[in-house]
């Protein structure tokens, strides 16, 4: 299963990378959100974590992207952000998103949060291939 990390800070990419790779997954990231939809061109992804404040295109016009765009709109999208805000969750959950994580996360709930999102599609009989 390869996830894409979607954050403009490279510490964060790496951690997040880190943690991805340490439960067996494999990792491609992006800076933002324009760099996430050219990976997404390029190579195949099953799962998106994404910050919610970026330059150029942040999470939230990412998610609509991804959920306007047929060939991507199965992938499914973790934003995993400072943003504590009820309001900010709500607004990416409206918009897509799968799952709201508040930093810092921990690399087992990170895990645990792709498992559920992994259930609920094989339970729906997900079309995104693993």
């Amino acid at each position: 299963m390869k996830i894409l990390v979607v954050d403009d800070c490279q510490t964060t990419r790496k951690l997040l990378s880190l943690y991805l790779k340490s439960k067996g997954y494999t990792v491609a990231t992006a800076e933002n959100g324009l760099d996430a939809i050219e990976k997404l061109g390029t190579d195949t992804i099953n799962l998106v974590l994404t910050d919610l404040n970026m330059p150029y295109m942040d999470g939230l016009e990412l998610i609509r992207t991804l959920k306007a765009d047929p060939n991507l709109s199965a992938i499914p999208i973790i934003m995993v952000t400072t943003e504590a805000d009820p309001e900010e969750k709500a607004k990416a959950m409206d918009a897509g998103a799968a799952a709201y994580m508040v930093k810092p996360v921990t690399a087992d709930k990170v895990s645990e949060n792709i498992l559920l999102i992994l259930k609920q599609m094989f339970g729906k009989g997900g079309a995104t291939s693993v």
